[in-house]
């Protein structure tokens, strides 16, 4: 039963490459362990989520779905699993035209997705690998000062303070330093503008500044270009 519908779905992936163009993006997979519910494709165009298409799934976790990209950017792969509860539902990657694999299980959907076919998505993954520490040094250091029964007096809170406002430094150097290290990949925008946009204007346009012109001219090339200049402006 597994193999005819593995058979189903190539069938179905290869009769619809005729239609295909050099900017078609599949985004294909399987759900281990899911019988029932609404696998949707969505992405945010401007400040919205917008839904691109949705697949009822009944019996198999197995998925298709097929959608023209203009620039490569974040997508996501919604689960509505109707246990009315939101969280461990979306799958964030990066899209871009070609063929992406997602592979998960039911059970722990968002937790560890294994991504394919996207080298921006790869790029996304070595950043967020090594940002994970930070974040987590950034919660255990933010838990130990909120902790009233560890018994800290003032000097010792500052001190945690100090450590945590070092390690946040840190976070966000080593972020501008990635996107730097990366200007011929869309992940330095995307770091730029929903990373650390708060950064100074300086390293910001530094990031903009050696972009390559397929980068700079992408969808998040264009947008941290418009917000350097609005942040210019209002430093006037």
């Amino acid at each position: 039963m597994k193999n005819r519908f593995l058979f189903v779905i190539l069938s179905i992936l290869f009769i619809s490459c005729e239609g295909d163009t050099k900017n078609t993006m599949t985004v294909t997979g399987h759900v281990k362990g899911l019988k029932k519910g609404v696998l949707y494709l969505q992405y945010i165009p401007d400040s919205t989520l917008v839904t691109i298409d949705s697949m009822a799934v009944d019996g198999d976790g197995s998925f298709l779905f097929k959608t023209e990209v203009e620039d490569p950017e974040i997508y996501y792969l919604y689960l509505n699993k109707n246990d009315h509860n939101d969280i461990n539902d979306r799958i964030t990657f990066f899209g871009e035209p070609g063929v992406i694999t997602i592979n998960t299980s039911w059970q722990t959907f968002d937790t560890n997705p294994k991504i394919e076919g996207s080298k921006a998505h790869e790029k996304l993954m070595e950043y967020q690998k090594i940002m994970s520490r930070f974040n987590a040094r950034n919660f255990e250091l933010m838990n130990a000062t909120m902790n009233s029964s560890n018994g800290l007096d003032s000097l010792q809170r500052d001190s945690i303070q100090r450590l945590l406002d070092k390690n946040v430094q840190r976070g966000y150097a080593f972020a501008l330093n990635f996107a730097l290290s990366n200007t011929d990949s869309y992940i330095a925008p995307y770091i730029a503008l929903h990373e650390v946009s708060d950064a100074n204007v300086k390293y910001l346009d530094s990031i903009y500044s050696t972009l390559s012109p397929a980068i700079a001219g992408s969808k998040y090339g264009r947008e941290l270009k418009k917000y350097l200049e609005k942040q210019k402006q209002n430093n006037q």
